[in-house]
């Protein structure tokens, strides 16, 4: 019979957590063939600060990022819409990264900064939910599920995680979107955007949302946010994702091309522009 231990397995640092002491390098042991290896320094948790105090500014390691991702909610429950581009200053590594990551079928999480990072702890945060859910026969509440991701990340404060999500979903309490960063950060709110782009889509956001648009309205705001993001932040593009979430699960919307998108708003553009001259023209003829 399979040994199911390691699924209750613990995420800890083995040893004292002094900064005078030397870290055990077997430091997290998933109970699989792998493990995950703080580093072998003292004080892991300032190394990188540390490695690079005598270092010119111009020469120091830049961990730049660039992304946008959103999530808001309204009458109809929650949109969630990201883009796919993964980059790290000038340098594009992808353009087809799945930013929205489905916990389970009531849970989404949304990906800014390490993508490796967003994706490991948010699909751990899947197998702690499931496990959740095994124990007490119910579903984990959003509420919770955020917590349990704060929790994990905050134990690696100043340890070099890098994480801006967005954790979304609907449980007893009705939708719930929960901001939950690498510093341990927890917010609920009603509308968050992460990300280089973010700024961008805040604008589209602030003067399109309503709480009372339909599921049509929010869906073209949600791609209108991520396109003028994308248009605009060089670090953010590639495909649009989006996704609904509604009292019986997430769907998802679309997944489209951003440069579909630009071609339709520079063809409606266009027929406004004629539009327009031709009104200004008429009565310059009369």
């Amino acid at each position: 019979m399979r040994n199911f231990d390691f699924l209750d397995a613990e995420y800890a640092i083995s040893g004292t957590r002094s900064d005078e002491a030397r870290v055990s390098p077997d430091a997290i042991d998933l109970g699989l063939s792998n493990s995950l290896v703080v580093p072998q320094v003292d004080r892991p948790s300032s190394f990188l600060r540390d490695a690079f105090a005598n270092v010119p500014e111009k020469d120091r390691i830049r961990f730049a990022h660039g992304t946008t991702t959103l999530a808001f909610s309204f009458k109809g429950g929650i949109i969630v819409a990201v883009d796919s581009r993964a980059s790290m200053g000038q340098y594009i590594g992808s353009g087809t990264v799945k930013k929205i990551i489905e916990i389970n079928p009531y849970l989404l999480g949304t990906m800014a900064g390490g993508a490796a990072d967003c994706s490991f702890w948010e699909r751990d945060l899947g197998r702690r939910c499931k496990l959740y859910e095994l124990r007490n026969k119910e579903r984990i509440s959003v509420a919770a599920a955020s917590k349990l991701l704060a929790n994990t990340v905050y134990y690696y404060k100043g340890m070099g995680l890098s994480m801006g999500t967005m954790i979304c979903g609907w449980d007893k309490t009705g939708p719930s979107i929960f901001y939950v960063d690498s510093d341990g950060t927890r917010l609920k709110g009603k509308m968050f955007s992460v990300g280089s782009g973010s700024t961008f889509a805040y604008g589209v956001l602030d003067q399109g949302y309503s709480y009372d648009m339909s599921d049509e309205e929010a869906i073209t705001l949600g791609q209108k946010s991520i396109y003028h993001a994308t248009h605009r932040d060089a670090a953010s593009g590639g495909v649009i994702n989006l996704y609904h979430v509604k009292e019986d699960g997430w769907v998802k919307i679309s997944s489209e091309d951003m440069m579909v998108q630009h071609r339709a708003r520079m063809a409606q553009i266009k027929a406004e522009n004629e539009t327009s001259a031709a009104v200004v023209a008429e009565p310059a003829a009369a």
